[in-house]
């Protein structure tokens, strides 16, 4: 999306603010909508005249039917004019801000989006872009029409008469004064009433996400019971408001409605007309019109809730897209080599006073193994997620070929550097689309081999549409490990010269564990590599070993140097040799109660 249009998005707050790109559209819409209010009552008034003629037997009464129909005709057609311009309006609008989002996110550090959460941006993303695809469409030409509508009725009837103009204002006035007081304390009940439904919408979601955790740890009475709670909150403002404001509103909307009118206009207008203050075709013409004025409020009212709910949409979709992305230098520029440098890192992620990573400082030589082991919390895992942005440093440096990724474009970063995590993802797509992503111009025979570099060539063969079997949703349909091996072939086929692995094979099973070794054997070769080591047998061959604790580099050396030097990496290695050795029945915990505090 152009800067341009997501500046004027951003530019004026609130919903007259976000609707900026297609604002010429709606404006003519509510110009059309309020024009075909003016056409009705025209051809209201003409009618009036029709009856007045056949009454008197005049020989117009032929030229007032055809203004009537005129009218009538030019009122239903700028009715819908308005309301196909106000819905392609809509569908403008909602291609904008989809597509806005959808690019500001991916330029947003990956904390923001984790400290948020899906549900949250889930609902800016469907909910709040289609409550104001809803409001455009649908109520942009009633705004036009039920504003102009009281205006355009009040002129008309003092024309036509001033007494019963009066008359008419009196009765509208009587009911927006009944509603006043029916909206009494509106806005603080109205955000608490939104408050809730928000946070039921959030237990909804949050409720089906963990079903799995809840089916098998929860019969439902603690998780169900924070929905029930949320239907609690709701329930009691919802019938605090109904209380406070039920009865005035429905008195309003009785005065407010046609009768109350009609019944004041015939009143006194048959008392004029009986007078002979006033002609049987104006007491008529007030007669059919008159209530016009009262009756708009009530689309009004109406328009109320959704403008109120639209402007609440529009202020969350700007917020987000306010938010500060990361920031790429005006002079981009590209890698030297494949080399990886922390200098002096220090980084927080905002939700505690520790850094998570304290004067940290290590290099990555071109086509070299580097591996970062550590106690649990140690800091490992967020070393090798700034590498990529996920977040930016505090302060210091990461330096990729010799350039601050900070002055790399995201492309230039990511072509340059590949990332293997435990937390496996797969599209609902193909395995074929999955594997090829990021390269959609790549052959099937590129994609096969890849797929057979990482061990996956075999087992997809056996399923139903080998390659174009549909992984399912985040890969559900396959193993882990097959899972795994898929996000090699992603790896390995994007044949990019620096490999970051949270070491795929923790959590695999023996079978599965010799495919997911020669997988990343095939990925490893002639690249540099930075692997997040659990399991300490795997990287005793390392090039390098950079021992992390409490976010500092405490120790950085090869296997045996480190064993032999009886620092953190010694006790690490000590504690996973016992902990080969344990079985059910064997008293290793007890001997080394560490072992169950610790985590590699």
């Amino acid at each position: 999306m152009p800067n341009s249009q997501r500046e004027a998005i951003t530019r004026k707050s609130g919903l007259w603010g976000i609707m900026a790109p297609v604002k010429g559209r709606i404006n003519f819409a509510i110009f059309l909508g309020a024009l075909s209010s003016l056409l009705v009552l025209a051809a209201l008034v003409s009618l009036a005249w029709v009856i007045d003629s056949l009454l008197k037997e005049d020989t117009q009464v032929w030229m007032w039917v055809g203004l009537a129909l005129l009218f009538t005709v030019l009122g239903l057609s700028t009715k819908l004019a308005a309301f196909t311009l106000s819905h392609l309006a809509a569908f403008k609008l909602e291609t904008i801000l989809r597509t806005s989002l959808a690019e500001h996110l991916a330029r947003l550090p990956m904390g923001f989006l984790i400290q948020n959460g899906s549900g949250a941006l889930t609902k800016i993303m469907q909910d709040d872009v289609k409550a104001l695809h809803v409001f455009v469409a649908d109520s942009t030409p009633f705004y036009g029409r039920s504003t102009a509508m009281p205006l355009i009725t009040f002129i008309l009837l003092f024309i036509i008469d001033w007494r019963l103009a009066l008359v008419a204002t009196a009765v509208l006035i009587l009911g927006v004064a009944v509603m006043s007081f029916a909206m009494k304390d509106h806005k603080a009940l109205a955000d608490q009433y939104d408050a809730e439904r928000e946070r039921i919408n959030n237990t909804v979601i949050e409720f089906v996400q963990a079903m799995p955790v809840v089916r098998t740890f929860d019969d439902g009475t603690s998780s169900f019971g924070r929905y029930e709670k949320a239907l609690d909150g709701f329930r009691e403002i919802f019938g605090r408001w109904m209380l406070q404001s039920g009865t005035p509103a429905r008195a309003a909307m009785v005065v407010l409605s046609p009768l109350p009118t009609l019944i004041a206009l015939f009143i006194i207008g048959g008392l004029l007309y009986g007078k002979g203050q006033i002609e049987f075709s104006s007491w008529l013409a007030v007669l059919l019109i008159g209530s016009g004025m009262a009756e708009s409020m009530m689309p009004l009212m109406w328009l109320n809730h959704f403008i109120r709910k639209a402007q609440a949409s529009a202020l969350r979709i700007q917020d987000l897209l306010k938010q500060p992305g990361l920031v790429v230098s005006d002079n981009p520029k590209k890698p030297m080599d494949a080399s990886v440098t922390f200098e002096q890192v220090n980084f927080n992620y905002g939700i505690r006073t520790q850094n998570a990573l304290e004067d940290t400082s290590f290099e990555v030589s071109s086509g070299t193994v580097t591996a970062l082991v550590g106690p649990s919390g140690a800091g490992k895992s967020t070393a090798a997620k700034l590498i990529p942005r996920f977040w930016d440093v505090t302060s210091g440096s990461i330096r990729v070929g010799g350039i601050d990724v900070r002055e790399m474009t995201p492309d230039v970063l990511m072509n340059h550097v590949s990332f293997v995590f435990q937390d496996t993802f797969l599209f609902h797509d193909t395995l074929a689309n999955n594997i090829s992503l990021g390269l959609p111009n790549a052959t099937r025979e590129e994609i096969e081999a890849a797929a057979r570099a990482a061990q996956a060539h075999d087992f997809i063969q056996q399923l139903p549409q080998d390659y174009d079997t549909v992984a399912g949703d985040r890969g559900t349909r396959l193993s882990g490990g097959q899972r795994q091996r898929i996000t090699i072939a992603r790896a390995i086929l994007q044949r990019r010269p620096i490999v970051v692995l949270d070491e795929a094979t923790a959590f695999a099973d023996p079978e599965n564990e010799a495919a997911l070794i020669e997988a990343l054997a095939n990925l490893m070769q002639g690249r540099t590599v930075i692997i997040i080591a659990h399991r300490l047998t795997t990287i005793k061959d390392a090039d390098q070993i950079v021992v992390f604790d409490q976010g500092k580099v405490v120790e950085k050396g090869q296997h045996q140097e480190l064993v032999e030097t009886d620092g953190v990496y010694a006790r690490l290695w000590r504690n996973y040799e016992k902990a080969q050795g344990w079985s059910l029945g064997t008293p290793t915990d007890k001997d080394n109660p560490s072992l169950q505090q610790e985590a590699y």
